[in-house]
């Protein structure tokens, strides 16, 4: 039997978690810093590029269909990083996740044999995180998507080694998907928010989990990166030569380069030789086919994206979907 093609990067839009959080204290400073961070050029193109996306976003046949066109089998479901929400208080975080594990399952729901779906855990409420993963859990997800930190707490933080323990325990999977950039508005033009701010957030949020020792106690967390880990793989050599020459880089417990090989990155990195390099560095048991659909700093064309790194036909039906189809229940 041909192993399925899985796509691990792939979005659902939540009308009910924004009719939610609309008019509530906050929100609307939330609107404000994530206006300044992106620029007004870049919010007059994000209108209507979602706007053309709501029925790939929102309704399984119209994304059934666009998986059949792109050669995907499988997509692995999360809601959309907009849907985060770290304003919020505990009251109101503990329901949008809730309502986003319920209206995530259900959208699988529609076609299980082809969609699975990942949660959301409010990271601004350490205490929140665990039960929500296990609500996540309870409606079927196969784990939670996390941003790459939550207002002021890195991934590195004691406070979030619940989290990993649990996910640890239970096998499930974890999507760090950052979601607004902390250097603000000097990326609010150019769309630097996304095309710098992105890949920043993700070598952020990993080297914190691998120089802080979250790694060497939890070495069973199954973690994908999206964006390929952003520049962190490629770059790891600057880790390594810090963690060997001096002491205060020395939290973690072997060169950083090694932990890349814990971890799975997704392959949308919008360049064949970086792909290849991603693979070199992580291992190609470790890359996943993503594409970020249907958005447009996503691929279309993800199997297309692949196949011009020209790696072995092992590598290339790995990526494909042969990793992650070991993530994946078996039936």
């Amino acid at each position: 039997m041909t192993t399925p093609t899985v796509d691990v990067h792939a979005h659902v839009l939540l009308p009910e978690v924004d009719a939610l959080v609309a008019g509530l204290p906050g929100h609307a400073q939330a609107k404000e810093l994530d206006a300044r961070r992106n620029g007004p050029m870049a919010l007059a193109v994000n209108g209507p590029m979602v706007g053309a996306r709501i029925p790939h976003l929102t309704d399984v046949t119209a994304r059934l269909t666009a998986m059949d066109a792109q050669g995907v089998d499988i997509q692995l479901v999360s809601p959309s990083p907009s849907h985060y929400h770290p304003w919020t208080d505990e009251e109101t975080a503990e329901k949008i996740s809730r309502l986003a594990n319920e209206a995530t399952a259900a959208h699988c729901a529609h076609a299980p044999e082809r969609l699975y779906g990942l949660g959301l855990v409010p990271l601004q409420h350490p205490k929140l995180v665990v039960p929500a993963l296990e609500h996540a859990l309870e409606q079927g997800l196969l784990g939670v998507e996390i941003s790459s930190h939550a207002p002021g707490r890195e991934l590195s933080d004691p406070a979030y080694e619940p989290l990993w323990a649990r996910a640890e325990k239970t096998g499930a999977l974890l999507f760090l998907h950052p979601f607004g950039c902390t250097l603000d508005e000097r990326l609010n033009r150019w769309y630097l928010s996304n095309t710098v701010g992105q890949p920043t957030e993700n070598a952020v949020a990993l080297s914190h989990l691998i120089f802080s020792g979250v790694l060497d106690r939890y070495p069973g967390l199954k973690l994908i990166a999206a964006h390929g880990g952003g520049y962190l793989p490629t770059h790891i050599g600057r880790s390594d030569h810090a963690w060997r020459v001096r002491p205060d880089a020395r939290g973690c417990g072997r060169e950083p380069s090694s932990y890349l090989r814990q971890l799975y990155f997704d392959s949308l990195v919008h360049d064949p030789h970086t792909l290849r390099e991603l693979v070199r560095a992580a291992g190609p048991d470790r890359v996943l086919l993503g594409s970020d659909f249907p958005f447009d700093m996503g691929t279309e064309d993800p199997l297309g994206a692949l196949r011009a790194a020209h790696l072995s036909d092992a590598d290339f039906h790995a990526v494909r979907g042969g990793n992650a189809a070991a993530l994946l229940p078996k039936e």
